[in-house]
């Protein structure tokens, strides 16, 4: 027991001599030090290096900074290995590895999207440069987290790049004496790609060209590659729509085996197999899709029944009885998941054969179908519904202008079909915004275009009750096709579904949306109930005038991104508890995926696995956005192609950004938007309030906001960068 006692007291004065010099040195320089470790938690630390570092200049406190390491080691506060002493981040990191996909923002730091399980959520975590271990943009990376005090949040640090996006990036050639430099077009790409002499192969200065990364070591600051293609001379239209092709990973062709398989099946329809169908050949049934459609998803049959009602027919183009589970053309699909429509040319999902050929519902031949069968009457009230497989016959192809003209005039072939579904449609879509629809819309921009693929003109496209009509009956079909899924139940649960969700805005976006609006003199009421509602009578309110289409672009920003998933949640937007995509199998996976389901269930099939298609619904919803992004950069690139024909004419726009380095502004006419920059206003200092969302002239008093009607002057165009700059008048 005495020696116990002893061994106690010894510890006791062993601990108290660590507490008194530790704590001649200041809790502040202690916590210097601690961060010193952490920012570099895989590297040991000398004690030479950390008084450096640290800038430990008093002797007296050099000669106690051993005593107090250890103290901080016997704490658990940091490690001590041999004679360094190393942060124990890593430690704790080892037992918290995630994994997620990098989403860079800006050269200095990314988002990092955590895979989390079906139904779970997590926010994204912000990653600084320094802790990004070379992950590039779309990477699937493992990372750990940390507290970091100095900005009072939680950030992550990438241990491991388990995946690259891609290591072939399109570019621009700088050739120099030396060595050369590919500098990307891919905007979230923030490298320049070092590029040997000997590795450029043909290329010349200038050229557009693909680089491979072949290398980056630990500390150099851009990775190292070689030229693998030259796509041709900047500038060149086919060049340029190559190169965005490429920036976003679109294929240029189908691989050989899978257009030999598409070209393998028959053009004839078997017999057992229209015997298998319900028969809606005899119906009068009609395709209306813009006039440069070649691929036709969906026809409509409208047949007068005996009590009074309407048989509508919402016929979709059956492309799962092509597509099947295992082959190559499946694997494609999946692999695209959607067509892209770039401004001159479009990349399919499914091979010319079927998107084009026997899956498109084309006129005056019998085409199989997978439908949902309405008895509607005249208010658009459903009495009974249907869905399952049909072979149909199409009478007529209609471009949506020929069927404006026929709800116009009243007159020509169909002309009654037409106008009693757009009758019906006018019901269905007031109905909707009765029930909490939204209906602000993005206005879409039409190209003129020359044999080269120059643009000659551009105008906004109008929406007109043709278009509406279509949307309606698509909307109807996606709809009863989700609830009829959704009321089905294995074990008390709903079966897996493919569903189309949105969800609900975010309520601080909301309110500095209403504060916004509230400066053209709008009030928005954002009580939860009345949101919609108050949205939708802004629309009205700002229709035609000025600031329409700015008021209408930061509303729609307000609203969170549509994905596809297994989920149940609803459709905002729309205005529907339960949603899904059932009409565009041609051009979208998901929808296959949905016919595929619909088919199942109707076979009496159990439930499918739901891991497996919450997987497909996140790699569909990833392409999506690709898509996205690819149809803006062709539209931006033929905006600037345009608008370099008008370098010093005047133009009218509306200020429709501000940023602290300049405003953007739309045109009225072309809908181009370009920059301009407060360094060119040179009359006087302009300083952008982001609180006020005011720019300033210090001097004169000067003030720009949003919606603000200017005179510019075009003043230059940027190709590569697909930029145009503006002066104020």
């Amino acid at each position: 027991m005495a020696k116990t006692r002893k061994k106690n007291i010894k510890e006791n004065k062993k601990s108290k001599k660590k507490v008194q010099r530790r704590s001649s040195l200041n809790s502040h320089t202690i916590q210097n030090i601690i961060e010193l470790l952490n920012s570099r938690p895989e590297m040991g630390f000398s004690l030479r290096q950390i008084v450096k570092d640290v800038r430990i200049k008093s002797q007296t406190d050099k000669d106690k900074l051993k005593y107090i390491m250890i103290a901080l080691a016997d704490e658990g506060k940091i490690l001590l290995k041999g004679k360094k002493y190393q942060s124990i981040l890593l430690q704790e990191e080892q037992q918290n590895t995630r994994t997620a996909t990098v989403d860079f923002v800006n050269p200095k730091f990314a988002f990092l999207v955590v895979d989390t399980p079906v139904g779970e959520e997590v926010e994204d975590i912000r990653v600084l440069l320094p802790n990004m271990n070379r992950a590039l943009n779309g990477d699937k990376v493992e990372f750990t987290t940390f507290y970091n005090r100095q900005r009072k949040r939680d950030e992550a640090k990438i241990t491991k790049i388990v995946k690259r996006e891609k290591d072939e990036f399109v570019g621009q050639l700088q050739i120099s004496e030396r060595f050369a430099f590919v500098v990307a077009s891919d905007r979230k790409m923030f490298y320049d790609l070092f590029i040997p002499i000997e590795k450029i192969g043909d290329a010349q200065n200038g050229d557009k060209v693909i680089a491979k990364i072949t290398q980056w070591k630990q500390n150099d600051k851009s990775p190292t590659g070689k030229i693998t293609k030259v796509l041709g001379k900047a500038g060149d239209n086919e060049t340029e729509i190559h190169s965005i092709m490429f920036e976003f990973g679109l294929p240029f062709e189908f691989p050989k085996e899978v257009d030999a398989e598409a070209n393998a099946i028959p053009d004839e329809i078997p017999e057992d197999e229209i015997k298998n169908r319900k028969d809606f050949r005899d119906r009068t049934t009609f395709t209306i899709d813009p006039v440069t459609a070649k691929d036709f998803d969906d026809a409509l049959s409208i047949r007068k029944m005996k009590n009074g009602h309407y048989e509508i027919g919402v016929h979709i183009a059956d492309v799962s009885h092509y597509v099947t589970p295992g082959s190559l053309l499946e694997e494609e699909a999946f692999k695209r998941a959607t067509s892209v429509y770039l401004v001159d040319r479009t990349v399919p999902m499914l091979p010319e054969k079927l998107s084009n050929g026997l899956c498109s519902l084309n006129p005056h031949v019998d085409r199989l179908a997978f439908a949902a069968i309405f008895e509607m009457d005249e208010t658009g009230k459903v009495y009974k519904q249907s869905f399952g497989r049909t072979v149909i016959h199409s009478d007529r192809r209609f471009s949506y202008e020929e069927a404006q003209e026929r709800i116009e005039s009243k007159e020509g072939d169909f002309q009654e079909e037409i106008n009693t579904l757009n009758d019906i449609a006018h019901k269905l879509r007031d109905a909707r915004f009765r029930n909490g629809a939204i209906s602000f819309e993005s206005i879409e921009l039409k190209f003129d275009l020359d044999e080269n693929g120059k643009p000659t003109g551009l105008t906004p496209k109008i929406r007109k009750d043709a278009h509406k009509m279509i949307e309606e009956f698509m909307l109807l079909a996606n709809k009863r096709v989700a609830e009829s899924i959704f009321r089905k139940k294995q074990d008390g649960k709903p079966m897996t579904m493919v569903y189309r969700v949105h969800g609900d805005p975010d309520p601080d976006k909301l309110a500095q949306f209403a504060t916004f609006a509230k400066r053209f003199g709008y009030d928005l009421d954002l009580t939860e109930k009345k949101i919609a509602f108050s949205l939708n009578n802004l629309t009205e309110e700002v229709e035609g005038k000025p600031e329409q289409n700015i008021i209408e672009q930061q509303a729609i920003r307000t609203m969170a991104k549509a994905i596809y998933t297994t989920n149940p949640e609803g459709h905002y937007g729309l205005g529907f508890a339960h949603y899904t995509h059932f009409t565009s199998p041609i051009r979208r996976y998901p929808d296959v995926m949905v016919h595929r389901l619909l088919q199942h269930y109707l076979d009496k099939g159990k439930s499918a696995d739901e891991n497996e298609f919450e997987d497909r619904c996140k790699h569909s919803s990833a392409r999506e956005k690709v898509a996205a992004d690819a149809e803006r950069a062709s539209i931006k690139y033929k905006q600037v192609e345009f608008m370099s024909e008008f370098l010093g004419e005047e133009m009218e726009g509306t200020v429709s950004g501000l940023t602290d380095w300049g405003m953007f502004i739309e045109l009225k006419d072309t809908r181009c938007e370009g920059l301009v920059r407060y360094s060119s206003m040179t009359h006087d200092q302009f300083i952008f309030d982001p609180d006020t969302m005011i720019v300033t002239g210090q001097k004169y008093k000067e003030t720009y906001q949003l919606g603000d009607e200017v005179k510019v002057i075009v003043k230059e165009t940027n190709i590569e960068k697909r930029s145009i700059d503006f002066d104020i008048v």
